[in-house]
């Protein structure tokens, strides 16, 4: 339920009242007020979260309305008791004018929010410097990126061209500010490997899209679910938003004070790929909520906006994906060095010598950006009953795994370490 403060000129109130009524408001109110001007009826009304919009387009034939909202749910409680527990558990999502006037709210003050955005990228700068895993995770929780993603995806939903531009301001403003604080560190300590933190957070997995897509749709959910609805804290989904954000932010400054740009490609492609499904699952799930066009009190909203966005949205995607598949192994490392395990497993197997008991399969960078190379660090302990010497297990299982990652199209340098550990003799 939303409380709504109403002060409407004397004699007024009780057309308010049988408004209210229309859109199931309960617990009324009416009385008479005074200012210095003239005398007023003030009505206090409490009506479920998606008649809010209903009640607003309705009172807005009357005139000199002065209309007062409260953000926050409120438990109304009536008669029968027996219906108590069944009035307190029907909550319901927020109106889609509520969402738009959150939207509005948190396009606030600049200084804040440049303030937060130096603060993530200095956070983001050291836990990478360091390998520092958990400073990276307090970075997402102070980057200022969920607020921009939001407000675009709710501008595109509503045809808000405006707010699309204030959006995306501060939203490449965020990028921006953390993408040259990392940059201005690295250069400042004259960092010139990347950590192997760097080196993880940079590889991209084939199934990279369905972060960004998820972080969206739970951003929006968010912010459309009313606060009584969800365990799920605003600060958790902007938080999901960061993450999307924050460390190939950080990556793309540091690599390009490197002269890494391999690895800036990466991140690149990474922030693309954020950006864009971000702005189409957001954009969609607000308009499933009720967010368009077509309400009274979104004057400046633009049909042929949703559609031009998310369409836009969607080819960026789709390009982003085609370029994703055709460079390959490069923006596929994570997800290829998984499967190259799986096919270490194997080319073990088939040479029956021994079995696998560890394997380490990772991308190293190249000194040359035309080589991907392919680390491979297997330790394997030889079958019962097999009697070759070690020398030649370990050449067996070098050669067996070379040439099943070579023809299996890895597109790889395989550099392939193996270690045959033989097991304590019962005799010894």
């Amino acid at each position: 339920m939303r409380q709504l403060m109403i002060q409407v000129p004397k004699g007024q109130g009780a057309t308010v009242l049988q408004m209210a009524k229309a859109c199931n408001g309960v617990n009324l109110v009416q009385t008479e007020v005074h200012d210095p001007d003239n005398h007023s009826d003030l009505v206090i009304v409490h009506v479920p979260n998606r008649q809010v919009e209903g009640l607003l387009t309705k009172l807005h034939d009357l005139s000199q309305v002065q209309i007062t909202l409260f953000p926050t749910g409120v438990i109304t409680l009536r008669p029968p008791e027996s219906e108590v527990s069944q009035q307190v558990t029907n909550v319901q999502a927020r109106s889609p004018v509520e969402i738009f006037l959150s939207g509005l709210q948190s396009v606030g003050s600049w200084k804040s929010f440049i303030g937060y955005a130096v603060a993530a990228g200095i956070i983001v700068w050291i836990g990478l410097f360091t390998n520092t895993s958990y400073l990276l995770v307090a970075a997402m929780l102070i980057a200022p990126f969920a607020g921009p993603a939001m407000n675009s995806a709710i501008a595109v939903a509503r045809g808000d061209l405006q707010l699309l531009k204030q959006s995306l301001v501060r939203y490449f403003s965020a990028l921006g500010v953390t993408i040259a604080i990392a940059f201005l560190l690295t250069m400042i300590f004259q960092q010139s490997i990347a950590t192997s933190l760097m080196t993880d957070t940079s590889q991209v997995s084939i199934v990279a899209v369905l972060l960004p897509l998820t972080a969206g749709a739970a951003g929006a959910l968010n912010l459309a679910q009313s606060e009584r609805s969800s365990l799920v804290s605003g600060a958790a989904a902007g938080m999901l938003l960061a993450a999307s954000l924050s460390p190939p932010a950080g990556i793309v400054g540091m690599a390009i004070a490197m002269g890494r740009w391999d690895m800036a490609h990466d991140g690149v492609f990474l922030l693309l790929l954020q950006l864009a499904g971000i702005q189409l699952s957001a954009a969609l799930i607000f308009r499933v909520y009720g967010l368009s066009p077509q309400r009274s009190q979104y004057a400046r909203g633009k049909k042929r906006v949703f559609p031009i966005g998310a369409g836009i949205a969607l080819a960026s995607l789709g390009l982003l994906l085609t370029w994703q598949l055709s460079d390959s192994p490069s923006l596929q490392r994570s997800s290829r060095a998984q499967r190259a395990r799986t096919e270490v497993l194997s080319a073990i197997e088939e040479t029956q010598l021994a079995q696998l008991i560890e394997a380490n399969v990772r991308f190293t960078r190249p000194n040359r950006e035309e080589q991907n190379m392919l680390l491979v660090e297997v330790y394997a302990q030889r079958q019962e009953g097999v009697t070759a010497s070690t020398s030649d297990i370990h050449s067996a299982l070098t050669q067996a795994i070379q040439r099943r990652l070579l023809n299996q199209g890895f597109n790889v340098t395989p550099l392939v370490s193996v270690t045959v550990l033989e097991a304590l003799s019962q005799n010894q």
